[in-house]
């Protein structure tokens, strides 16, 4: 529907009736701001003096000017169409010459004037063009500020706002290339540069760039996987935008930019993705792992070519191995007994315990007092 009345989705509150909005809107023959209130009230007020000169101070008169000005402006603002005006206007001044007779002749004239001048100033703002028909035909478009139209026979159809405006769109369960359903929230950057083409070529071009840039998201969606969507969100959003702008460009509207803002999966396959992940990131620390037992591998067996033929060096060696583990692992290790041959660690086992002085009380302190 047209105008503020629009039908209130499924959880969307009902929007709010919106004078201005209708204004806008195709509903709408002109726009009835402050302004022409002002203008209407202003020129009852100068026919209420004029009346009042002429045939002497009437409280019925000053109550039936001021009342006409007042219910006149709430009602031309209400509805803001000439039928409207036409009808409240013969109303009014039918019960002025019944109520004023014979004194009613300013009355009229002020009633008739009031209306014709207060609807024909129109005001457009600095963002919008006005598209002016007259009897139908288009004639033209107003820029911002001041103008006038002709009462009855003009019609502004649409006040245009020409700044960038931001829609929000969403694609709801659909599937990717690889069969995955999701759901895709969207935003599309779009602005009007021709009036005259968006009006009077599209019925409703913003609800058709909305349809289109929906379209557009499923279409871009169907053709990629689901990988693909969530790793190139850019991509997905230029590709949509060139689609619209090749529709669009037509309708004098251009899209400048679609961002993708959300893409949400179903919590099944989220998870499934989650220890997909985490599998990956095990087999990755594996590789890794492996890759470190081969390099130490090969680079013990470079090592060993040096103390092949060699024997004093690998016996320091071995010597050094033990003394690093007795001195950082603790006071015993255990090592073939070839290798204690090789070394001569029980000499100089036995030479470490020659060298300590026993204490005294020890066995070994009495044994040596007896031999002495």
């Amino acid at each position: 529907m047209n105008g503020p009345f629009k039908a209130a989705g499924p959880g969307k509150p009902f929007p709010a009736f919106s004078l201005e909005e209708f204004a806008k809107g195709m509903r709408a023959d002109f726009r009835f701001a402050p302004l022409n209130v002002l203008i209407l009230v202003a020129v009852f007020v100068i026919g209420l003096v004029i009346h009042l000169g002429i045939h002497g101070f009437d409280f019925n008169a000053v109550v039936l000017f001021l009342g006409s000005a007042l219910i006149l402006a709430g009602l031309v603002r209400l509805t803001q169409v000439w039928e409207a005006v036409v009808v409240l206007g013969t109303a009014d001044c039918l019960i002025a010459y019944i109520a004023m007779r014979p004194d009613h002749n300013v009355l009229l004239i002020t009633i008739v004037l009031a209306l014709l001048i207060a609807t024909s100033i129109q005001i457009a703002y600095q963002w919008e063009r006005a598209v002016l028909l007259r009897f139908g035909k288009f004639r033209g478009l107003r820029k911002p500020g001041l103008f006038a139209i002709l009462p009855v026979i003009d019609k502004i159809a649409q006040f245009v706002d020409q700044r960038i405006r931001v829609t929000d769109f969403s694609a709801e369960t659909t599937l990717t290339a690889d069969t995955v359903p999701v759901n895709v929230d969207a935003i599309a950057f779009w602005m009007v540069w021709d009036a005259q083409k968006a009006v009077l070529e599209v019925e409703k071009f913003d609800q058709a760039v909305i349809l289109s840039a929906q379209t557009a998201l499923r279409n871009a969606i169907g053709k990629n996987e689901l990988a693909t969507l969530l790793s190139e969100r850019d991509r997905l959003g230029a590709e949509i935008q060139k689609l619209l702008e090749e529709k669009t460009s037509g309708w004098g509207i251009t899209t400048q930019d679609v961002e993708i803002r959300d893409i949400i999966i179903p919590k099944g396959l989220e998870d499934a993705m989650s220890r997909q992940a985490q599998a990956e990131r095990e087999r990755q620390s594996r590789i890794i792992l492996g890759t470190a037992e081969t390099e130490i591998a090969e680079k013990f067996a470079s090592a060993s070519k040096h103390y092949e033929n060699n024997a004093v060096a690998l016996h320091l060696r071995a010597m050094n191995m033990v003394y690093e583990g007795l001195r950082q692992k603790g006071s015993m290790i255990i090592v073939p007994s070839t290798a204690v041959e090789t070394m001569g660690l029980g000499a100089l086992g036995g030479l470490t315990a020659f060298g300590r002085s026993p204490e005294k009380g020890s066995p070994e302190a009495s044994s040596q007092d007896k031999e002495e």
